[in-house]
């Protein structure tokens, strides 16, 4: 039974390239376009993963005719990660993204996308009420979630005083926050939190945070999307923690 699939080449390659997905069989587009695919064909094949080569038209129907770029694969499930171990994973100050109730895929996505580019160690999502990890966030994550720790919490609040137990500062993004992030020292073991879409973080979520920072804003705006607001934050910590490294 065929339960979690994956399109486009970006995706497809990542979870082929990761530990962290068990591919089961991979389904390409017969026809023009195949010479692009060579390198996943290829991996596919070295790895002894069943190859199936079917019509367009059948990936346009599986993907609701989604950007599948001539391939799917398949998976039983996404793995989602445990935090104990997230939070043994690296040497340096730990760094990680907290998610209060992200429901947009795409918005997901590229938060995930940004945080394995900036070398966060875990991405904490909530299971109800927030967008889990889907094939479009795959997509929109260009892969990216298959290689970075995605943690599923049944409570954000109480995740939260967990890792504070470690000595990891929780950040949240306020649009109402007295400090800026330009004006906090962000090279501390930190866990940014970023609210959902309009409604930012729960005032619960809010109590639970250490410090509150605000992005500066300049002109009439006074929000950003939440992948963009996240983006600019986990680049400010290391900003920051580059900065102090090489005085």
């Amino acid at each position: 039974m065929k339960h979690f699939w994956i399109y486009g080449i970006n995706p497809v390659s990542e979870a082929l390239r990761s530990n962290r997905c068990r591919i089961k069989e991979v389904w390409v587009a017969e026809g023009r376009g195949l010479t692009r695919l060579e390198g996943i064909v290829g991996m596919a094949e070295s790895r002894g993963i069943p190859l199936i080569r079917v019509e367009r038209s059948k990936l346009d129907s599986l993907t609701a005719n989604a950007p599948h770029q001539g391939v799917v694969s398949f998976t039983d499930q996404f793995n989602y990660a445990d935090l104990d171990e997230v939070l043994q994973r690296g040497a340096d100050a730990p760094f990680l993204l907290v998610l209060d109730g992200i429901e947009d895929p795409r918005n997901l996505g590229a938060l995930i996308r940004t945080a394995d580019a900036c070398g966060v160690w875990g991405v904490i999502i909530p299971k109800d009420r927030a967008a889990g990890i889907t094939p479009v966030v795959a997509k929109s994550s260009a892969g990216a979630v298959f290689h970075m720790p995605v943690v599923r919490v049944a409570n954000i609040s109480s995740t939260l005083r967990k890792i504070k137990e470690r000595d990891i500062w929780v950040v949240g993004a306020a649009a109402d926050a007295q400090t800026d992030l330009y004006h906090q020292d962000l090279t501390i073991p930190v866990a940014v939190v970023i609210g959902g879409e309009g409604r930012g973080m729960r005032p619960l979520i809010k109590r639970e945070c250490d410090l509150l920072v605000s992005i500066p804003m300049k002109r009439n705006a006074n929000s950003l999307n939440a992948s963009v607001a996240g983006s600019i934050i986990l680049y400010e910590v290391i900003r920051q923690r580059e900065h102090n490294s090489h005085p």
